[in-house]
């Protein structure tokens, strides 16, 4: 279905095929809407809105949620509100169901999307980006050119330069042994959105000893970064005996922080130690909750 209003162009495939043929002969103006909060947003950010919309939501396998013994799958249209919806009963993704249910505002939350948060470039304080890199998350996305899995690590980097026609279809998050928390940095004048944010995954043997550790750092940078020098530190500690926001503050240097006008570079490192900690320690009483 195609209606046109005003100088505006909008597209409703029913499939994802057809999406994806439509894509392949857009415009250089065509954008793809999921939620579409990215793009009520574009005059904030000085860009016209006259253009060719293709919107994905009359797709019915984007919206699908399924979880079993080894895997949730989300559809990339699945809201916040539904991704914190499914995650309650699946403690391992403490991570995913906190930064789906506190990311922006209710009414956002409603709106916007599994796929959006992820694909959206130049929205650094995106909240599920982090929890989707700690919790080691995989992508599916379809082009022309056919499909193809890469990590949610793996494809931050490069989504700019991906195939113009390509869309990301699903999120796959194993399911793990271990236990993981998203923690937020809020100012008053940054809105609901954070300054800065972590994701923490974490597994420790039955000595207490950490054995996987994987930590996701969102907002202090332009993009989601996983702070390899810190889960190397932390690896092989006692849960009780970690340092975390001293060995944080130590292995600062690894990180290059963004001024903006939410809040200066400056004000992101100062926090992102106490952050770490407070996932670190939400982690450890989860962990100690059912041992």
């Amino acid at each position: 279905m195609t209606i046109t209003y005003l100088a505006n162009t909008y597209h409703h495939p029913l499939s994802i095929e057809a999406a994806v043929s439509l894509l392949g002969d857009k415009a250089a103006d065509t954008v793809l809407i999921g939620g579409a909060t990215w793009v009520m947003r574009a005059p904030l950010r000085d860009q016209h809105t006259d253009r060719v919309f293709v919107s994905l939501a009359k797709i019915p396998e984007l919206h699908h949620i399924s979880a079993n013994a080894t895997h949730l799958e989300l559809g990339a249209l699945v809201t916040h509100q539904g991704l914190a919806a499914a995650t309650t009963a699946l403690p391992e993704m403490a991570a995913l169901a906190q930064a789906a249910a506190h990311s922006a505002n209710p009414a956002i939350r409603r709106l916007a999307t599994v796929g959006g948060n992820i694909c959206t470039q130049g929205f650094a304080a995106a909240d599920l980006v982090p929890a989707c890199v700690a919790l080691a998350a995989k992508v599916d996305v379809q082009s022309g050119a056919g499909t193809a899995t890469l990590s949610v690590e793996d494809y931050i980097p490069w989504r700019g330069s991906r195939p113009s026609d390509e869309i990301l279809t699903r999120v796959c998050i194993p399911r793990q042994s271990g236990k993981s928390a998203h923690a937020r940095g809020l100012l008053r004048r940054a809105g609901e959105y954070p300054v800065a944010n972590v994701s923490l995954y974490m597994e420790a043997g039955a000595d207490g000893v950490i054995e996987v550790i994987r930590i996701a750092v969102g907002a202090v940078e332009t993009s989601v970064k996983r702070w390899h020098a810190l889960e190397r530190a932390l690896k092989g500690q006692h849960l009780a005996k970690a340092s975390v926001a001293d060995l944080a503050q130590t292995l600062m240097t690894d990180m290059t922080p963004r001024d903006g006008i939410d809040a200066p570079g400056w004000y992101r490192l100062r926090i992102l130690p106490q952050l770490v900690e407070r996932a670190f320690a939400d982690v450890v009483a989860q962990i100690e909750g059912v041992s």
